[in-house]
């Protein structure tokens, strides 16, 4: 076959979410689009703060020479300073200009990283749930994942994380607030990893992937990655704080005091271009250097939170409420998530497996949606249930 294998067993193991996707372009031709509650994918739905369209028609419009040429790989340096400025007041410790990447979306920072870090075999701990690509990710750059899972309500699971280190453990992974829990790792959780990866016989990098800082609830915050470890870096995108997802623009974090520091971003700043991003999109970094510190309308996120949690508790499903992000991460009602996830289907419901994040027992619901579809999925969530029950007796 022409086609690589590991690529064919990567696609089997990462078809939850297409699945879903095939399936809910299936129910909408039946049905109609307005009978069938999707919560499968976590597209942001809300549109980006109104600023957004000012800054980008005066960008846009800008002329003269220069305006359209090549940049420093890392991204230009006005648009890195004014991120750093922002990142310094995240991270309560000051980062600058130079230890600052602006890159292709998260995913496109993950893998730089990636890139830069990683020699055939060594090792990355992820943390399960997690985000289905990570992975993949890793695998790109000759790297293996070691899985660890998190705790009953998904925090860290610190013993856990200590029994997998080992010599060939390179980096870490976390995910915060997590897709697809909601989980947000506290200030105390991330100071006792930060004890386990200094007691290691080699230096361990911390990735923070951090794309949905500024979405959490009740007031919860996302505590500092940079002031309980030295040897981190945060990934981050403006994806969902902005609502500018297809646009592709994230940046990378180094911490100031990172071990290897000038060789870890110099190999980043080439792994950005030999890995084909060259450099990130070069109006929208123009853009977001505007738009320090302002996001999308996150009221309405914790109204449709409020309104999930209400219609998944009447009905009478376990779930650990999220503390940020926009997914829900409930209990499948039966041992086989992929089952019941196909007893919602029957009821024109769409969400993901466990499975898919590397957790089974459990479904992921997106609520990145109206708030009528949430309200209109509950008769269908109490039937679901009921049926699952029936099976289960």
């Amino acid at each position: 076959m022409a086609i690589s294998r590991k690529m064919l067993a990567f696609a089997e193991r990462s078809s939850w979410i297409r699945k879903m996707f095939e399936e809910g372009a299936r129910l909408k031709a039946q049905h109609g689009a307005g009978n069938v509650c999707d919560f499968s994918l976590g597209n942001p739905d809300l549109p980006p703060p109104p600023r957004f369209s000012e800054v980008l028609r005066e960008v846009a419009g800008a002329e003269g020479p220069g305006a359209h040429s090549y940049m420093p790989n890392g991204g230009y340096p006005t648009v890195r300073a004014a991120v750093a400025a922002q990142i310094s007041r995240e991270q309560e410790l000051t980062v600058g200009e130079g230890e600052m990447l602006m890159t292709c979306g998260a995913a496109g920072g993950l893998n730089v990283v990636l890139k830069a870090l990683l020699d055939p075999g060594d090792e990355v701990i992820i943390l399960a749930p997690f985000f289905v690509e990570y992975n993949f990710y890793v695998d790109n750059h000759g790297g293996t994942s070691k899985v660890v899972n998190t705790r009953d309500d998904f925090s860290l699971d610190l013993e856990a994380v200590a029994a997998a280190i080992g010599s060939a453990t390179k980096a870490i992974i976390i995910n915060s607030p997590n897709n697809p829990t909601g989980q947000i790792y506290s200030a105390a959780e991330l100071k006792g990893l930060a004890e386990i990866l200094e007691r290691a016989d080699q230096p361990i990098y911390l990735i923070a992937d951090e794309p949905y800082r500024k979405i959490v609830y009740d007031g919860h915050s996302v505590p500092s990655v940079f002031k309980a470890y030295r040897n981190s870096l945060v990934v981050s995108s403006y994806s969902k704080d902005l609502s500018l997802p297809g646009e592709r623009i994230g940046y990378i974090a180094v911490h100031p005091e990172i071990v290897d520091k000038k060789a870890l971003i110099d190999a980043m700043t080439l792994a950005n271009r030999i890995l084909g991003f060259v450099n990130a999109p070069a109006l929208m970094q123009k853009v977001v250097a505007q738009l320090q510190g302002v996001t999308v309308d996150t009221s309405i996120y914790t109204r449709r939170r409020q309104l999930f949690c209400q219609v998944l508790r009447e009905a009478g499903y376990q779930f650990v409420p999220p503390k940020g992000a926009f997914y829900l991460f409930p209990k499948s009602p039966l041992a086989d998530d992929a089952r019941f996830v196909g007893l919602l289907a029957e009821q024109k419901i769409l969400g993901v497996p466990g499975r898919g994040f590397g957790l089974p027992g459990y479904f992921r619901l997106a609520f990145c949606v109206g708030d009528e579809v949430i309200a209109r999925s509950a008769p269908g969530f109490a039937a679901a249930l009921a049926a699952a029950t029936k099976l289960a007796a």
